[in-house]
């Protein structure tokens, strides 16, 4: 029987607010999540933990089964996103633990959706 899923990312969201520089606060829409250098790292969205992973590892853990690539609801596959549903809840800390180290050492590190600045910065 998998745990509560929402039970379960409050308690791992208790742990990591103890962090310093963790807050919490909405990721995609409207889903619980957490954030480090104001990034988001992890969520929990319709009932399963949702992590921001470097691609080759979101690959690897679909590959495996462990996950499948995150929709945000508009039909394209978010590449360093993967979805862990509550059947791998056992994993589900060190994926957040993974997630924040990921994002807390890119953080600053500019844009990662393919190079693009932002429009006031382009020449």
């Amino acid at each position: 029987m998998s745990a509560d899923p929402d039970r379960l990312f409050a308690s791992i969201a208790e742990w990591e607010l103890a962090r310093p520089g963790v807050t919490a606060g909405t990721g995609f829409g409207r889903s619980e999540g957490l954030r480090i250098s104001s990034k988001i790292f992890a969520m929990l969205v319709r009932g399963e933990l949702v992590v921001k992973l470097p691609r080759d590892r979101v690959e690897d853990l679909t590959a495996s089964g462990v996950g499948h690539p995150f929709d945000p609801g508009h039909g394209r596959l978010m590449k360093e996103w993967v979805a862990v549903s509550p059947t791998a809840s056992r994993r589900w800390r060190k994926l957040v633990e993974e997630a924040r180290a990921f994002v807390g050492a890119n953080a600053g590190a500019g844009d990662r959706r393919g190079g693009r600045r932002p429009a006031s910065t382009r020449r």
